[in-house]
């Protein structure tokens, strides 16, 4: 196995791991419905979840580079990565 096939596999666990929840799915379809900036609290409003949940569920999203944050102080704002969405197709059509 190769350095690179290894470096893929990684990727590819941690996008899927970005995946690997409902709240997670359910947060993706809803920026991608918005196509655009929105903000953490615009989320909690759409789940039936507490802000420092969906806070945590955003990071995981962001860390699988599905999801791009901008500081747009006191707040961020989130939309979603087409680049890591493109990235994740490619990935697994690759398998």
């Amino acid at each position: 196995m190769t350095h690179a096939s290894v470096d893929s596999g990684l990727r590819i666990a941690r996008m899927c791991k970005g995946l690997g929840h409902p709240a997670r799915v359910a947060i993706l379809r809803y920026l991608k419905a918005r196509h655009g900036l929105c903000t953490c609290g615009e989320i909690v409003d759409q789940l039936p979840l507490a802000q420092s949940t969906v806070s945590q569920h955003l990071k995981v999203l962001k860390d699988a580079g599905f999801v791009a944050g901008e500081v747009e102080p006191p707040r961020v704002c989130y939309c979603l990565s087409e680049r890591g969405l493109e990235e994740f197709k490619r990935a697994v059509a690759a398998l």
